[in-house]
């Protein structure tokens, strides 16, 4: 691993419907332009990921909607009223104000949901691009002749939620069904991202027949399969900062967010596998004054691997609280949400990929990327476990794309297609043109008969992976 130091925050199957022979002759019939006459294409559904919807708090006694995430403006005031305690009996996130709901707007097809994430003219007017969501790839597909509500749709969810929860789960199969059926009964190319390929992996496992029907292709894009180490690891122990700098004085606190992720069952959903083999276990390392002696402090640096954690998560969460309402709700860290979070990793695991359906990975690389986090320093080493919510932690890194490493966001244990390591961000895989001429391709909207190669803008990778 790369050290880098830091604050904050086998072949695959054939496709079916459309992408059959009599597909590959309509091609004749394309605008010289490149751009599709929109009557040969199929459907397209883009799936988000954690963050990546906006999501809207409504009142159950008078109906009224005001969005709590994302805001700039108010930001950390509103973004409270998504502050819940998950109930083991449902398996559901609750917000901590009984008369307060969650809901996700479903204007624009479910588009407007995952598009500009705080579509406020604040945003529009400084054009804050770490906002514009899907924005780009949507402007990209319309180019290309995909019509919003006919071949083109968008699934937002409550992103705190389980990602095997019932309720997102038949909204989802819901959005297949229009989607199948607004475009005359072809078939859905699914496009998700990072989390998003979790759910839509439950989803497979949970209703393979159901996903056979109505899926054609899924292009999963920096997709944790086996977790995001570094990244979710410190979000459990010190929240999240969105955005540093002056931008951070308009956005949600780190310890705001913190105080979210600690009862969110995606969270838990989304930590390091501890069965998979990692080529190195990832670690959560802890400079410890152990003891005071006449030749002075004795320091030492204790190592958890991903089942030793738990015990340390419990250590330096067991005093976690929030104030609200005036009142102090203990939120320490939720064994309860932690089984939860094994059972939907065992559904995860069970999956298989029908052969009717192709599958396209793409994963971010070569950028640092949190894996091992360390808290406190040998010459500033932490007393008590309980100081690591309140300390900045340093990383080791491994190659991938900021957020998710490579190792995990390519490990599928599918019969995939293809998959395709990119030179871009996280977030940046969405506007990246490296990735959206791969998906011209694969969607088969691209104009060039001579598929362009990726090579010089991208590290292309296990192209023939082997599947299990």
């Amino acid at each position: 691993m790369n050290g880098c130091g830091g604050g904050g925050g086998g072949g695959g199957g054939g496709g079916g419907g459309f992408f059959s022979s009599c597909f590959r002759r309509r091609r004749r019939r394309r605008r010289s332009n490149g751009v599709s006459t929109g009557e040969e294409i199929g459907p397209v559904l883009l799936v988000s990921g954690i963050g990546g919807s906006i999501l809207n708090a409504r009142s159950k006694r008078t109906g009224i909607e005001w969005r709590v995430w994302v805001r700039i403006l108010l930001a950390d005031l509103e973004f409270k009223k998504l502050w819940s305690l998950f109930n083991p009996q449902t398996g559901y996130t609750e917000c901590l104000d009984p008369d307060t709901e969650i809901v996700v707007p479903d204007d624009d097809n479910g588009l407007y949901a995952i598009d500009i994430l705080d579509p406020s003219w604040l945003v529009k007017l400084l054009h804050i691009s770490e906002l514009y969501h899907f924005h780009d790839m949507i402007d990209m597909l319309t180019g290309c002749g995909y019509k919003k509500g006919v071949t083109l749709f968008g699934f937002g969810y409550d992103f705190r939620q389980s990602n095997r929860l019932d309720k997102i789960i038949s909204a989802l199969k819901s959005k297949l069904e229009t989607a199948y059926k607004a475009s005359g009964g072809k078939k859905v190319s699914i496009i998700s991202h990072s989390m998003g390929g979790l759910l839509i992996r439950c989803f497979l496992s949970l209703y393979k027949d159901t996903f056979q029907k109505y899926v054609d292709k899924w292009i999963c894009i920096a997709c944790p399969f086996q977790g995001a180490p570094g990244y979710i690891n410190d979000c459990l122990l010190t929240g999240l900062q969105f955005v540093d700098g002056f931008q951070s004085m308009f956005f949600v606190s780190r310890w705001t967010m913190h105080q979210l992720l600690v009862e969110c069952p995606s969270i838990y959903e989304m930590l390091p596998n501890p069965e998979f083999s990692w080529k190195a276990q990832p670690l959560i390392q802890v400079w410890r004054n152990k003891a005071e002696t006449e030749d002075g402090a004795v320091v030492q640096l204790e190592s958890y691997d991903p089942l030793e954690s738990i015990a340390l998560f419990e250590e330096a969460l067991r005093n976690n609280e929030i104030k609200y309402n005036g009142k102090s709700v203990p939120v320490p860290f939720n064994l309860c949400i932690l089984n939860w979070a094994a059972e939907t990793r065992k559904i995860l695991s069970q999956s298989v990929l029908p052969e009717s359906i192709s599958l396209y990975v793409i994963y971010g690389t070569s950028l640092d990327t949190p894996f091992d986090v360390i808290y406190g320093s040998e010459d500033s080493p932490l007393s008590d476990l309980s100081e690591i919510c309140h300390s900045t932690p340093t990383y080791s890194c491994v190659d991938g794309d900021g957020t998710v490493p490579a190792e995990s966001a390519k490990a599928d244990g599918l019969k995939a297609a293809a998959r395709v390591g990119v030179l871009a961000s996280h977030r940046g895989l969405l506007s990246d043109q490296t990735v959206f001429t791969m998906l011209k391709q694969w969607l088969g909207v691209n104009h060039d008969p001579q598929p362009a190669s990726p090579l010089s803008t991208s590290k292309v990778a296990d192209l023939l992976y082997p599947g299990k």
